[in-house]
């Protein structure tokens, strides 16, 4: 019941806007909440009462922020108790009033050897962009002369130890995702052990452009990575997990293939029908690659090729179908293809049989 970032305003209209989600909340027991938009007030409304969904909730967002709720910690509310824990990208690394922050909460970690470094030490395995460059935590480094913290580190395949803050793009958005599984899940099983109660079983994890800043080659590694990430996690504990993810990669799509099960997971696209936009259900099945799912409805690509490529082929095609092309055209085609087909190209076996005939 909060927003992770800003309220969402919805535009000016004659009707008063609404939002509604149907769920199960802690028995089998269908429930739908209700919201309305009041204008003058610029909020969305929900009946009062306590929140029926009784899992853990995690959101990681694409900007490095990060959002959790915990049913242990936000279920029951107090003045000083947080409706959610929001995180903006700098609190993730540098903490607030509610978290130590990755920094600190990693050179601790690190200092004690307790489990909760353990356990970052496995995740941050499980998340690894291969087999030859894992991430493993370095020594502890100070930066600077008026920084008093150690710093974490990663020792890398060329043999030192670069702190986290100076890794690139990807390796400090999946630290940062690393570091905060860790952390929620730690909070959550302790804050349930003072409160007498079991852990939630179930688990509910968003990521925005799951892709983000990654190597092709970890593109084709993260989904299933997260999966065991969060068994990982639980340890003897068992929940739950639903994992839902966007993404604009291809190879992501072409990742889950083998372990996709269509009794229990489904691929959706958001496609402009009339004017509206509208959340579709892909009819599953396996493109066996990246460029077959490119060209497939979820990206609605005529070519997985560049631009100028994809403009030669549709000439090259017309002409196919021309009863009389004229050797102007033909060779202007020609001349175009070689410019932006590779010398291998599948589809030089049906032109080259085409000009050939032609020029005989």
């Amino acid at each position: 019941r909060t927003w992770a970032r800003g309220t969402v305003l919805p535009h000016p209209a004659p009707t008063i806007p609404s939002l509604k989600a149907t769920y199960h909340g802690k028995t089998a027991k269908q429930k739908t909440l209700h919201g309305t938009f009041e204008r003058a007030l610029e909020k969305w409304t929900v009946p009062p009462g306590r929140p029926a969904i009784p899992g853990l909730v995690i959101y990681a967002q694409v900007d490095g922020g990060f959002s959790v709720w915990d049913p242990a910690r936000n279920y029951y509310r107090t003045p000083e108790r947080p409706s959610a824990y929001l995180f903006r990208p700098e609190e993730v690394w540098d903490g607030n009033d509610l978290c130590e922050g990755l920094i600190r909460d990693w050179a601790s970690w690190q200092r004690e050897g307790a489990e909760p470094f353990e356990l970052l030490k496995r995740v941050l395995d499980e998340l690894s962009p291969s087999e030859n460059e894992p991430l493993v935590p370095g020594a502890l480094k100070k930066l600077t002369l008026d920084d008093p913290r150690r710093h974490p580190t990663l020792m890398m395949p060329y043999g030192q130890d670069v702190p986290v803050v100076h890794a690139s793009a990807g390796m400090r958005r999946v630290i940062a995702l690393a570091y905060l599984l860790v952390w929620t899940w730690i909070e959550h099983l302790e804050s349930s052990r003072l409160l007498g109660k079991e852990p939630a079983s179930e688990i509910i994890f968003l990521v925005d452009e799951i892709e983000a800043h990654l190597h092709p080659q970890w593109q084709r590694r993260i989904v299933p990575a997260l999966l065991n990430v969060m068994g990982t996690l639980q340890g003897t504990h068992s929940a739950d997990v639903q994992l839902i993810t966007a993404t604009h990669s291809p190879l992501v799509l072409a990742s889950i293939e083998p372990f996709f099960d269509e009794g229990i997971d489904a691929v959706w696209e958001l496609q402009l029908v009339n004017g509206a936009v509208e959340l579709e259900k892909f009819p599953w099945h396996r493109l066996g690659d990246a460029s077959s799912w490119l060209t497939s409805s979820i990206f609605d690509l005529r070519e997985a090729r560049s631009l100028d490529a994809e403009k030669a082929l549709e000439q090259a095609r017309a002409l196919l179908l021309e009863e009389k092309p004229s050797t102007h055209s033909v060779n202007e085609v020609d001349d175009a293809l070689k410019r932006v087909l590779s010398d291998t190209d599948r589809f030089w076996v049906r032109w080259s049989a085409f000009r050939e005939q032609f020029q005989a």
